[in-house]
């Protein structure tokens, strides 16, 4: 079932950040959570949630109803009286939640609770950083402001730095050592990384219940969320050698994108933006059936070539990394 769009158009949006800002807004969160546990009435509802202002909930129980996440079973004619719970499509919302939960409980700066200002403006911090590219661009390594203004042609210098500073703010980037010739250098933080993990669940969302109304993986996001996630990864000591990750897209013609990643010893080496001609080891599947691989642990429509055991421990890596 496809939903209506939860923010205007106007903005240009990448695979994932719509159903992240949606669930940036605090209390939409907090009510897939509280349905979670079963139906409840409008009142029992507002009970469960804190008491919030009835037009408040009201609104954010629409927007959720239209996005097909929630549905309503009224038992008279008054929407008080009505018996809310999660449908079909509101238990993988829940899903997504429940990845932001586990991405927010890692913070370097201690547990944010989901629902709070906290979450609210680290979430914010990290659906803009996805969606200006500026992840992207520094998974490549320590970038000044300079020269991520150079790379990075959609936003303008003032844009960019408030950008920047909101990741400094939350937690998401930070200045690396020294200064360099362009002015300081600024790194992603190992929980930016981990952030593919609820932008992953997001984009899943998206493609199994938003699918005409959001963009899908570009093959500059598969890049990224590679790139940012893949050197951290948790691996076995017997996990040696060199395997492309690749994502095949759709951008008017098919298209395979991805990382050649080496591994030494249960260790990441090297993460590189580049696919082989004829790698030796390689995992293989459509943008969508990577998003289900690493959210759900499964490798149903994964192709996998060459040693199979590095492939799947860099599958199975993932996915622990971003949502143990």
């Amino acid at each position: 079932m496809a939903g209506a769009a939860v923010e205007p158009k106007g903005r240009e949006w990448r695979a994932g950040s719509q159903v992240l800002a949606l669930l940036g807004v605090p209390l939409n969160g907090l009510i897939v959570g509280a349905l979670a546990k079963g139906p409840m009435s409008h009142a029992e509802l507002h009970r469960e949630l804190g008491n919030p202002a009835q037009t408040t909930l009201r609104g954010h129980l629409s927007k959720l109803e239209s996005l097909g996440a929630v549905r309503r079973t009224p038992t008279v004619r008054h929407s008080l009286f009505a018996a809310y719970e999660l449908s079909v499509a509101g238990q993988d919302l829940l899903v997504a939640t429940r990845a932001l939960e586990v991405w927010l409980g890692k913070s370097p700066q201690g547990p944010i609770p989901l629902g709070s200002e906290p979450a609210k403006g680290a979430v914010k911090a990290l659906a803009g950083a996805w969606e200006s590219m500026t992840m992207r661009a520094l998974a490549g390594g320590p970038l000044s402001l300079t020269q991520l203004d150079s790379l990075i042609g959609s936003l303008s210098y003032p844009a960019l730095e408030r950008r920047l500073s909101a990741m400094r703010a939350a937690g998401l980037a930070a200045a690396s050592k020294g200064r360099g010739r362009d002015g300081i250098p600024y790194v992603v933080t190992p929980w930016a990384r981990q952030g593919i993990g609820p932008i992953a669940s997001a984009a899943h969302f998206e493609r199994q219940h938003m699918d005409l109304d959001t963009p899908r993986m570009a093959p500059i996001d598969v890049e990224a969320a590679f790139l940012l996630a893949t050197p951290i990864v948790p691996l076995p000591l017997a996990a040696s050698g060199v395997c492309d990750l690749i994502a095949e897209t759709r951008d008017g013609s098919r298209r395979l994108s991805g990382v050649e990643v080496a591994v030494d010893r249960g260790k990441v080496v090297s993460c590189i933006a580049r696919v082989g001609e004829s790698p030796s080891n390689w995992v293989l599947g459509a943008a969508a059936t990577w998003l289900g691989a690493v959210v759900h642990r499964r490798l149903e429509g994964l192709r996998i070539g060459g040693d199979r055991h590095l492939g799947c421990s860099l599958v199975y890596g993932l996915h622990e990394l971003l949502y143990a």
